[in-house]
């Protein structure tokens, strides 16, 4: 919650922070597969008791829960870890480029890569129906298209997601030790860095080396926390990204 608690300091300095903990969800969690309902529904009480305290916005920390988010209706704002960061990454790599998805450990590699993905299939799928609705409206509105800009649009494959881990960066982020933690990160991403637009940070703990980590690649790095803070940012006061 650490990492969730300084992005809000960092992009939305005006909110008051209120951590609620069940620090067992993640052990309980499955290595493999969906959540079973009884993880699901505590990650649903512990929503409840953040709105029932009064909480104008509420933000999950651990991407092995972000699809309980889709399970909730509620009258305030509430995200996913890394919703906001896939749509930062997803604008970097502008939908179509190279997305490298680095975490600690490979469950969460591979939980936030199959999300991430998802969310570059929609994205994609979404531009392609604007698209096309906007090539219809053209047809309509004259007897002259634009064929070539509407299959420019429609025609991407998406990003391309390469999962990496870096197996010692989860012992640098348990001990707050910056330097290691960014040292791990660098060495596991530098084998898959030629082509890359853009590295997605997949868990909260490895934010803290998100802006080192940026200037030792060359590339942008981008954090669920600090992604997430902006987003609620916007939701709660109006102001842009």
């Amino acid at each position: 919650m650490a990492p969730a608690v300084a992005g809000l300091a960092e992009e939305f300095p005006a909110a008051e922070p209120w951590s609620l903990l069940d620090d067992r969800l993640l052990a309980d969690a499955p290595q493999d597969g969906p959540l079973p309902p009884a993880l699901v529904d505590r990650m649903r009480r512990l929503i409840g008791h953040a709105l029932a305290g009064g909480a104008d916005g509420v933000l999950l920390t651990c991407s092995l829960y972000g699809s309980v988010t889709e399970t909730v209706d509620t009258p305030v704002p509430l995200l996913a870890p890394d919703t906001a960061a896939f749509e930062r990454a997803l604008a970097l790599s502008s939908g179509t480029g190279r997305v490298l998805v680095l975490a600690s450990f490979e469950t969460a590699m591979r939980d936030s890569v199959a999300r991430f993905s998802a969310a570059s299939a929609a994205s994609e799928a979404s531009a392609a129906s604007a698209a096309s609705v906007a090539a219809a409206s053209a047809r309509v509105g004259s007897a002259v298209a634009a064929p070539a800009a509407v299959g420019s649009a429609a025609s991407g494959s998406g990003a391309e997601v390469v999962g990496v881990v870096a197996p010692d960066a989860f012992d640098a982020a348990r001990e707050g030790n910056l330097p290691a933690l960014r040292d791990a990160l660098r060495d596991a991403c530098l084998p898959h860095l030629t082509g890359a637009d853009v590295v997605l940070l997949a868990q909260y703990s490895l934010a803290p080396a998100a802006a080192s980590l940026s200037t030792a690649l060359g590339v942008p790095v981008v954090s669920g926390p600090q992604a997430a803070a902006a987003a609620l940012r916007s939701a709660l006061t109006g102001s842009p990204l």
